[in-house]
């Protein structure tokens, strides 16, 4: 039965997609006797955890009951009391999780407490692979400080994302497209670069319609301000758009964009680009957990070469454009010897609709 109420644990959590950032996905379950007594999961303006909806939910019947969770509950006094206080107050009798929480104000105090206490508790090591990657972004941020960064692309078998003069229409389907919008849902913000709002006049919205804990933030590489201020980026700016650019920016295209709401940073990085890496520093200070990038293929070969990138998301079509001037999804001076290729590792296909796939994996660090 372990199984069964994990399994709803989960699907619980995911109820809470985009709406817990800064916080992860947590379900709960409560059973008591064999019978699910409280069910709860987790929203940031919800404001309460898993835990303490179940509780509420179960009232008295959580005594002697077991909980079921996908992650370690609290120990510390935050937003919201110790979860693990509230249990140990209930009388639970006994904790399954399926991780320890990585967060280093939790990190096994949450377990240590409820046996300290004569709670039982189990890790359902089977399940540990999964939560983590229920809350990948969560749990990288815990660990390394910092957002996980996806590089997104669409993009036709020979690894091409756009032909040499006529770009019209799109090289995936409208179902890769929806799932795309999936992706900018469940991350915290957006990257692109000032030469793709110019070909497209792009919004770079979340169109999903969904709820989110915090609003999307676009983020524009413009190392010398040349966004449009009649662009959508930009006449669309709702406190949601911040422009990466240089010290060699005019100051006053610079004060327009603030007069327009929009957030201007100065992070000067090498030959007159900007600094990648501080932006991702600085998303990590913001506690921003996920970075998507959605550009052409300068800046994807930008993002790579820094190496901020921890994960590919590429969507493939049945297309071939062929050609030298066709331009692959990475672009730059690129890999000179093949030893020197970036490993992917961690690999997965998605069948996203008919004849059409993605590819998922992970960047490989040097360590």
């Amino acid at each position: 039965m372990i199984d069964t109420y994990l399994r709803e644990v989960f699907d619980l959590a995911r109820q809470g997609q985009g709406q817990t950032s800064p916080n992860p996905m947590v379900g709960a379950v409560l059973v008591r006797d064999g019978q699910v007594v409280g069910r709860g999961f987790h929203t940031y303006q919800g404001l309460k955890h898993a835990e303490i909806y179940a509780l509420e939910q179960a009232g008295a019947h959580a005594r002697d009951a077991a909980l079921y969770i996908n992650l370690e509950p609290c120990a510390h006094e935050g937003r919201t009391g110790s979860c693990a206080d509230a249990l140990i107050a209930a009388g639970v009798r006994r904790v399954i999780a399926a991780m320890q929480d990585p967060n280093p104000l939790v990190a096994g105090e949450g377990f240590r407490k409820l046996r300290a206490a004569g709670v039982e508790v189990e890790i359902a090591g089977e399940f540990t692979e999964q939560a983590e990657k229920l809350n990948e972004a969560f749990v990288h941020f815990m660990r390394a400080r910092r957002p996980l960064v996806t590089l997104k692309a669409a993009l036709t078998l020979d690894g091409k994302i756009a032909a040499p003069e006529d770009n019209q229409g799109w090289i995936t389907s409208e179902t890769a497209r929806a799932h795309v919008q999936k992706l900018r849902h469940h991350s915290d913000a957006i990257l692109t670069g000032v030469g793709t709002v110019l070909a497209d006049d792009c919004r770079l919205t979340d169109r999903t319609g969904l709820p989110r804990s915090r609003p999307l933030m676009r983020i524009v590489a413009d190392s010398q301000l040349r966004i449009p201020p009649e662009s959508k980026m930009i006449t669309g700016c709702r406190d949601d758009l911040t422009v990466l650019t240089t010290s060699a920016a005019s100051a006053d295209r610079r004060a327009a964009l603030e007069r327009h709401g929009v957030k201007v940073l100065t992070f000067d990085g090498r030959s007159g680009r900007t600094d990648l890496r501080r932006l991702v520093e600085w998303l990590g200070e913001q506690k921003y957990l996920s970075l998507l990038v959605e550009a052409g293929n300068k800046l994807n070969g930008a993002a790579l070469d820094s190496g901020v990138v921890d994960k590919i998301f590429f969507y493939y079509a049945p297309k071939i454009l062929g050609g030298a001037e066709s331009l692959p999804v990475v672009g730059g001076l690129g890999r000179r010897r093949r030893v020197d290729a970036i490993l992917i590792d961690k690999v997965s296909l998605h069948n996203i609709s008919t004849d059409e796939f993605a590819v998922e994996g992970y960047v490989r660090k040097e360590l």
